[in-house]
């Protein structure tokens, strides 16, 4: 059983704007240390970013609008705690405590992304999709139900019929649909709006791409300051991440889809 969204899904459009900011501070510095909370909704996009880069609020409202719209934008940017920056001073050390796992993908989670991806390039507008066995669940906005019966006559399609969502019927958070991003390997940890250094983000990737490697659970733990992760130097595990964020384009394109 599996449940997947979209990235026009109010959740997904908090964590692609993260995400965005997140670019903004990787092209000011090398090796930013940024973290980005964000709230969207209903004509309002409220964020909070904690970071040692220059960003200016004119980029960030831009980035924004570009993604949400035309919408009234409230930023609150601070400086990173002096304790946690000094953490990362000299050798790439972990930047948080955590737990982590890994788990490889099942062949029900690859078909209901793979789905979710055909809708959205004929709707790309906010939907959510279940797929538990052979039962599948499309709710998706601005779309036909009936032309989405014809394409998927075994699903169950838009229950309350035909419905606009988006941003202004609901509100969007960050790090809100990890399991749509991460399938089984949830644990606690939030993969979107924050930099390398963060256990979060560089941890759950390795985790989850030795996973599909090896077609078995991994689990791991760290502390904040650790050198090593899963016997490999930290510093290994933030580049493992940084290729990976590469090759999909930036933190904002990976906040679409998650990892898979």
């Amino acid at each position: 059983m599996i449940e997947k969204v979209n990235p026009s899904h109010p959740d997904k459009v908090a964590d692609r704007i993260a995400g965005a900011i997140v670019d903004l501070a990787y092209k000011a510095k090398d090796n930013p240390k940024i973290a980005v909370e964000v709230l969207v909704g209903h004509g309002v996009c409220h964020v909070i970013i904690e970071t040692d880069a220059l960003i200016g609020n004119d980029e960030i409202a831009r980035v924004i609008r570009r993604i949400v719209g035309n919408l009234i934008v409230d930023v609150v940017s601070v400086p990173q705690d002096v304790h946690l920056n000094d953490n990362q001073k000299g050798d790439i050390r972990c930047g948080d405590n955590g737990i982590f796992k890994g788990m490889p993908l099942t062949l029900e989670q690859m078909v209901l992304s793979g789905i979710a991806r055909e809708i959205y390039k004929d709707y790309p507008f906010d939907g959510k999709y279940i797929l538990n066995g052979e039962e599948l669940i499309i709710c998706q906005s601005n779309a036909n139900s009936e032309d989405l019966k014809n394409t998927y006559p075994e699903a169950v399609v838009n229950p309350l019929g035909d419905w606009t969502g988006g941003t202004n019927v609901d509100t969007g958070a960050t790090n809100r649909k990890l399991g749509s991003d991460m399938a089984d390997s949830v644990t606690g940890g939030g993969l979107h709006g924050k930099d390398l250094s963060k256990a979060d983000v560089s941890v759950n990737i390795y985790a989850f791409l030795k996973a599909q490697q090896t077609g078995k659970p991994v689990e791991l733990f760290c502390a904040i300051g650790d050198e090593t992760v899963d016997g490999k130097p930290y510093k290994d595990i933030v580049e493992i991440a940084r290729n990976y964020i590469d090759s999909v384009g930036g933190f904002e394109k990976f906040a679409e889809w998650g990892l898979f």
